[in-house]
């Protein structure tokens, strides 16, 4: 029975030999559901007992909604720090820390490729990135992917995770609500599609431009949207929210949304969508 007893008291163990769990292998949903990383890869990130969306990224977005590969545009784009910002560390280093953590150069990356046949332009922000906040680069690669769009003919979807504008940037980052703004409406003239889908969270300046301003607004089951978050709300105004306040569920009953759509029938819903928008044969 020594197998089950400590003959010696005491951590004998050096710490360099010690054996720690790989991190990734389980995912643990905010419900406590537990499920392997690579189970939840193949259900589309998505917790298959609770059925919680969990965050994913630009990646995970284009391998869910292009059918063979994607060209991606402006890749190299990144930040620069006209502002010469610092607040715990300068806006240029954690710029640079941040491209090296993520691989990433911006919060929103912008691709196009085929979607169920049809060719689709998807700019898809990063969460990762600086909480996906919105300065120049993000307007920028909006803008372009836009133009894109127009020139090409092509629908146009935005994927929006963000916690609003990027305060290192400041008056910068705000310049890009209007100038968002203002694309999309020369997208409109031009008689083309365009799908906005938001994801959790998507919050400040984002909602208050493109995040809002799709010929069709979609939700994620759960998601954070809105402009200020719930705890800015409630401390501001001094009363109780309504259950569920600012879920993609209250929104839609509140008519922000036309929809909601689970990530398994995102791919079928966004392209049922563009087939009767052109009014070509729905299969």
């Amino acid at each position: 029975m020594a197998w089950f007893k400590r003959t010696e008291k005491g951590i004998q163990t050096a710490t360099e030999d010690k054996k720690d769990v790989p991190k990734g292998l389980w995912y643990k949903s905010p419900t406590g559901k537990i499920v392997d990383q690579d189970e939840l890869a193949k259900n589309l990130w998505v917790s298959p007992e609770d059925d919680f969306h969990v965050r994913i990224g630009s990646a995970e977005y284009f391998s869910i909604l292009f059918d063979d590969g994607f060209k991606e545009l402006d890749a190299k784009m990144t930040s620069k720090d006209p502002l010469k910002f610092t607040d715990t560390k300068k806006y240029s280093d954690r710029l640079k820390d941040v491209m090296e953590k993520t691989g990433l150069k911006d919060a929103v990356r912008t691709a196009v490729g085929k979607s169920k046949g049809n060719d689709l332009v998807v700019c898809c922000m990063d969460f990762a990135f600086i909480g996906g906040s919105m300065g120049a680069v993000v307007g920028e690669k909006i803008a372009r992917g836009i133009d894109y769009s127009i020139k090409n003919k092509i629908p146009f979807m935005m994927i929006s995770k963000s916690g609003g504008a990027r305060m290192m940037e400041a008056a910068y980052s705000l310049m890009q609500l209007a100038k968002t703004s203002a694309k999309l409406a020369q997208l409109a003239e031009a008689g083309i599609p365009y799908i906005s889908l938001c994801t959790d969270p998507t919050t400040g300046g984002t909602t208050a431009s493109y995040a809002m301003l799709g010929d069709i607004n979609i939700g994620e089951p759960g998601a954070l949207i809105g402009f200020a978050g719930p705890r800015v709300v409630k401390d501001t105004t001094g009363k109780d929210l309504p259950e569920g306040f600012q879920t993609s569920e209250f929104l839609l009953e509140h008519g922000f949304l036309d929809f909601i759509t689970h990530r398994k029938e995102l791919k079928d819903k966004i392209n049922l969508y563009i087939d009767l928008i052109l009014n070509q044969d729905v299969r």
